[in-house]
């Protein structure tokens, strides 16, 4: 198993930046694809990005492609997420989430282990 905690959200104003941070617990981690996902008030839970386990590959939604880049460190058992100029449509609680499964990546069913989530709000 493997716990997760999200750090680093906040407010900032469209055109900014932000890292999020995942820490995760366990000697496995090195093992999981990481991804994260985000959910507006009244909208579902949907897919940002994600991560193979040794983080040569790379997945994000075509809403924040080329503006967001996931990576991870195994020897420190993170996971980042830099997101650059924000919009105001990018804010919603951010979640990192992981799994030993490699298929499926961009589907929320597949992922067994979830953080608490952390805010992020960008302001126009």
């Amino acid at each position: 198993q493997v716990q997760l905690v999200e750090s680093g959200g906040g407010l900032v104003q469209a055109g900014g930046s932000l890292r999020l941070s995942c820490a995760a617990s366990g000697r496995t981690f090195s093992t999981y694809t990481v991804a994260w996902f985000r959910q507006a008030p009244g909208k579902e839970r949907e897919f940002v990005a994600a991560i193979n386990r040794i983080g040569t590959y790379t997945y994000y939604a075509d809403s924040v492609k080329g503006r967001f880049t996931i990576s991870r460190d195994n020897a420190k058992n993170t996971a980042s997420l830099q997101m650059n100029s924000l919009k105001p449509e990018d804010t919603a609680v951010y979640y990192c989430a992981a799994d030993s499964t490699t298929g499926a990546i961009r589907t929320l069913k597949t992922y067994n282990y979830w953080g608490q989530g952390t805010q992020v709000t960008v302001s126009s």
